[in-house]
Formats: C-alpha cells, sequence, structure tokens
C-alpha cells in the first residue's frame, strides 16, 4: 500500500517514466505471447518457435535494464532521515522500489495479454478486433499456464533486478551518524577512482570481433534466422556480435572517466576544469547507458547494412520484428537519458552552491555542453568503427 501511495504522489516527470517502464514491459511481453502463438499454430516447427522465443531476450534485457534504471532515479524511494525515523531505511526502500518496478512492469504485461486476446478475436467491441486471428492461433486453445509463465518474466526480472542494484550498502551504513541521503553527499570532495572495467571491455570486443570475423568465414552452414526473415547467420557471428556489445557495455564507465581526464589536461580552465570533474564523478552513473546506447547503435548499423547489401532480395521487416527494435533502441535511448536525469538530480546541491559562490550560468551551461561535446567525439567514432568491423563478417557470407 506505502509503495502505491508513493507512486500516487509522484511527479508528473516521474509518472512518465513509470508509464514508458508499463510501455516497454507491454511489448515486450507481446512478443513473448506472438511467440507463443506461432508455437501453437504451427506445432511441427519447434525449434524455430524456440528460436523466436530467443529472440526475445534481447527486448527483455532492455526492458529490466531500463526498468532498474527508472528505479534507481525514483525520488519516492531515495533514503531520507524522516523515512529512516519511522523504520523506513535503506532496505526497506529498496523493497519498495522493487515492488513498484513490479506494479508497472505487471501492468505492462496485463495490457499486453488484453491487445493479444483482442487481436486473436478472444476479445470483441474494439477496432482491429480479430486482426491477427490467423496468425496467432485463434482456432486454438491457450495454455494457461503458459501464458502466465511468459508475462511474468518482465516483472519478475524487472523487480529482482531493482532489489538488487539498489540494495543497501554497508559500507556508508557503518559509519556513527552517517544518513545515506543526496543531499548530503560531497561530489567534488576528492577525485573519484577510475573505473576498472577498460580491460575486460577491450579484451571482450576484441574477441568479438575475432569471433565474427573466424565464424564468418569458416563458412559452416546457417545458424539461427535473423528477426525479420533474413538469411540465417552462423551461431559463432551472432556470438561475436554479443561479445562485442557485452565489451563496450563494460568499457563505457572508464571511457567516460578518461573523457574527463582529458578535459583537465594542459593547463585547464574554470570550464574545462568543471567538465572533466563532473564526468569523472558520473562515470559509473552514466558511462555502462552509454557503451549499451554505442552497443545497440552498431548492432542497427551493421544490420541495415547487411539489409542493403541483400538489395531486392532482401524481406521486408515484419511489425514483430519493428517492434522489438523499437523497444530496444527506444529502452536504450530512455536508459541514457534517465541515467543522465539522475546524475543532474545528485549534483543540485553542488551546482545550487556554485551560484551562490557567483558562478555564471552561462559557465555551467558551457561545461555541460564541453561534456556532451566531449562524449560525443569520443563516442560516435567508436561506434561508427565497431559497427563497420561488425558490419564486414556479416557482408562476407
Amino acid at each position: 500500500m506505502l509503495a502505491l501511495r508513493l507512486a500516487r504522489g509522484g511527479r508528473p516527470l516521474v509518472q512518465l517514466r513509470r508509464l514508458l517502464v508499463a510501455a516497454a514491459s507491454a511489448g515486450t511481453g507481446f512478443l513473448m505471447l506472438c511467440t507463443l502463438g506461432y508455437a501453437l499454430g504451427h506445432p511441427e516447427a519447434s525449434t524455430a518457435a524456440r528460436l523466436r522465443l530467443a529472440w526475445c531476450l534481447v527486448p527483455l534485457a532492455a526492458t529490466v535494464h531500463f526498468a532498474v534504471a527508472v528505479a534507481r532515479s525514483d525520488p519516492g524511494t531515495k533514503p531520507r532521515s524522516g523515512l529512516s525515523a519511522v523504520g523506513l531505511g535503506p532496505a526497506r526502500l529498496s523493497l519498495l522500489a522493487a515492488i513498484s518496478t513490479a506494479v508497472a512492469c505487471t501492468l505492462g504485461s496485463t495490457l499486453a495479454l488484453f491487445f493479444f486476446l483482442h487481436l486473436r478475436g478472444d476479445l470483441s467491441g474494439l477496432p482491429f478486433d480479430g486482426a491477427a486471428r490467423h496468425l496467432l492461433a485463434a482456432d486454438r486453445p491457450l495454455p494457461l499456464a503458459a501464458v502466465l509463465t511468459l508475462l511474468t518474466f518482465v516483472p519478475l526480472a524487472a523487480s529482482g533486478a531493482s532489489a538488487l542494484v539498489l540494495r543497501p550498502r554497508t559500507t556508508q551504513a557503518a559509519k556513527p551518524g552517517h544518513a545515506a541521503t543526496d543531499e548530503q553527499e560531497e561530489p567534488f570532495a576528492e577525485p573519484s577512482p577510475a573505473p576498472t572495467g577498460l580491460p575486460w571491455g577491450v579484451a571482450l570486443l576484441a574477441a568479438g570481433l575475432a569471433v565474427e570475423t573466424y565464424a564468418a568465414r569458416a563458412r559452416g552452414g546457417d545458424g539461427p534466422p535473423m528477426p525479420g526473415g533474413l538469411g540465417g547467420s552462423s551461431t559463432g557471428v551472432l556470438a561475436g556480435w554479443a561479445l562485442t556489445a557485452l565489451g563496450l557495455a563494460f568499457a563505457g564507465p572508464a571511457l567516460t572517466h578518461l573523457c574527463g581526464r582529458a578535459l583537465q589536461a594542459v593547463r585547464p580552465g574554470a570550464v574545462r576544469l568543471l567538465a572533466g570533474r563532473v564526468l569523472q564523478e558520473e562515470a559509473q552513473r552514466i558511462g555502462r547507458p552509454l557503451g549499451i546506447v554505442c552497443a545497440v547503435a552498431s548492432g542497427a548499423y551493421a544490420a541495415n547494412t547487411l539489409y542493403g547489401h541483400a538489395g531486392d532480395a532482401a524481406p521486408g521487416l515484419g511489425p514483430l520484428s519493428a517492434l522489438g527494435a523499437t523497444l530496444v533502441v527506444g529502452c536504450t535511448l530512455a536508459t541514457l537519458l534517465t541515467a543522465a536525469v539522475e546524475a543532474r538530480q545528485a549534483r543540485t546541491h553542488t551546482t545550487g552552491a556554485l551560484l551562490r559562490l557567483g558562478a555564471p550560468a552561462a559557465k555551467l551551461r558551457g561545461a555541460a555542453a564541453l561534456r556532451a561535446g566531449a562524449l560525443l567525439a569520443l563516442f560516435g567514432p567508436l561506434t561508427w568503427t565497431v559497427a563497420e568491423l561488425s558490419a564486414i563478417p556479416l557482408i562476407a557470407r
């Protein structure tokens, strides 16, 4: 009940983010239900049905990642001294965040079920009643256990991930008199340690590109078909593509931290110094979403190159494939924007202190623009390079 009251009392922007989580959950749940409909209508094609379900893992991961980012940025679940006095400490608030995430995702899953039943023709009285009757095997009964299992994937995964990420840190709770509040943080008290994921990220990126190239030259037969009906791609190429994306996600925080160090190099002025320190402090918060956005952008570029190389032989992108691609791209971009909003909220008091000390607002806006330009200058060419290298094995097959 308290989680529902906190959700109702949120500001319009917070409510919008929760509605976006529900929409992403609805889209992912609908894709899974469509996979079930395909399996019911094609009992002889069990392998193809499993592959369709496997492709749903990509939008599922993007949806869970977005839900966790929204839970992290929710001001209603931030530790505060007033809530701690009534027994709502960090552990209870992390539980409330997980419940709020589960409620939003359950709402989306329910909407997905209603829309799926409506397209099958099981629910009447609305436009497009039974429009996909043949595609969703309307002549066969739906197994209730399978429907409930598929629809609980997103709520359980998102709420569990939120509870894991937002669990209280014992290092802060051990300090006497310390309240884990954003207002008492001093982000510029001392430099943040550099993230240590760059070697792992570079290793995974290089390994992924090597696996893609080797698998493409091996000519080991067709593997799982790409979404949209495009020709099969070997399992090795897809595994290499996944390793490349994982490497970019691991390297993102360290690359963001290096951007901050580069801005402060060679006798920096006030604007460059402020921009560099902020990037170093926000490296962990926005670096990983940046890396994931680069991975998605490079994958989209490679897929577009593959479609262009196929020419007239390339089939049209189906509606379910378009929905999945929209979910992945939309969730990754929304996660990055949510992380940026969270970072801005975390330094609100620092910005206010700088303004009270007489710092011009134009200088602060210039520092923000400089941060965005530095990140674009690094991650833009990196994304293009990785996309080109990832597309070469796909075209060479």
